[in-house]
């Protein structure tokens, strides 16, 4: 690993999740190819790729920014999780645990954050 944010644990599970959007999202109708999929996708990408820019800031006051992103990114997959529920392209239970994934990804970045000085 060469780049800092590699080592981080919340990058890591910010990979794995985006990844774990990406595979369900592929069940979703192609009605949805340019609107929910998209969106859950980039949202959920975005998480790990807020991480990335913002440990590599001149500032820790910039990286709590980067941070705060990410955690508005997960919260927008979040909602996007609840609408494929609602219009049921996605199981309750595959939506409980990636609900779960997603409030301990939560935690985790708040946490992070709030050690930030």
């Amino acid at each position: 690993m060469k780049f800092k944010f590699e080592k981080l644990i919340i990058w890591q599970n910010a990979m794995d999740f985006g990844e774990e959007i990406f595979k369900i999202s592929l069940g979703f109708p192609k009605e949805e190819i340019f609107n929910l999929s998209s969106q859950i996708k980039r949202a959920s990408d975005s998480i790990a790729l807020n991480i990335a820019e913002g440990s590599i800031g001149q500032s820790n006051p910039e990286f709590k920014k980067f941070l705060g992103y990410s955690i508005r990114s997960l919260a927008e997959v979040v909602t996007c999780l609840e609408k494929a529920k609602r219009r049921k392209y996605i199981n309750e239970q595959d939506f409980q645990e990636l609900y779960d994934k997603a409030f301990y990804l939560m935690n985790m970045l708040n946490s992070f954050k709030s050690k930030i000085l």
